[in-house]
C-alpha cells in the first residue's frame, strides 16, 4: 500500500469523513494538522497546486483532492486500485 498523507485540520468534519472512509477500508495514513504545524500549510498549497482548503489527500504521489473527491473515486471503484498499487 502507498503512503497516504492528509492534510487536515481537528475539527474539519470532511477531514474526519475522509479519515474514516480510509478507516473502513483498512488503509493507514499521516495526518498533517495544519492549525498543529502552520508551517506546513505552504507545503499542502504547493503540492496541492494551489488549493488551501482541507483536506487535501495524497495516496503515494498522487494528489487525490478533498473528501468528496475521494468518495467519489471510491463509488467508481477506482480507490481500491489506488491503495492496492
Amino acid at each position: 500500500m502507498p503512503p497516504i498523507t492528509i492534510y487536515s485540520k481537528s475539527w474539519c468534519p470532511y477531514c474526519a469523513a475522509a479519515k474514516r472512509l480510509l478507516d473502513e477500508k483498512g488503509a493507514a495514513y499521516t495526518e498533517i494538522d495544519i492549525e498543529e504545524e502552520p508551517e506546513k500549510r505552504a507545503e499542502m498549497v504547493q503540492k496541492a497546486g494551489g488549493r488551501t482548503t482541507v483536506p487535501q489527500i495524497f495516496i503515494g504521489e498522487r494528489h487525490v483532492g478533498g473528501c468528496d473527491d475521494l468518495y467519489a473515486l471510491d463509488e467508481k471503484g477506482r480507490l481500491e486500485a489506488l491503495l492496492q498499487a
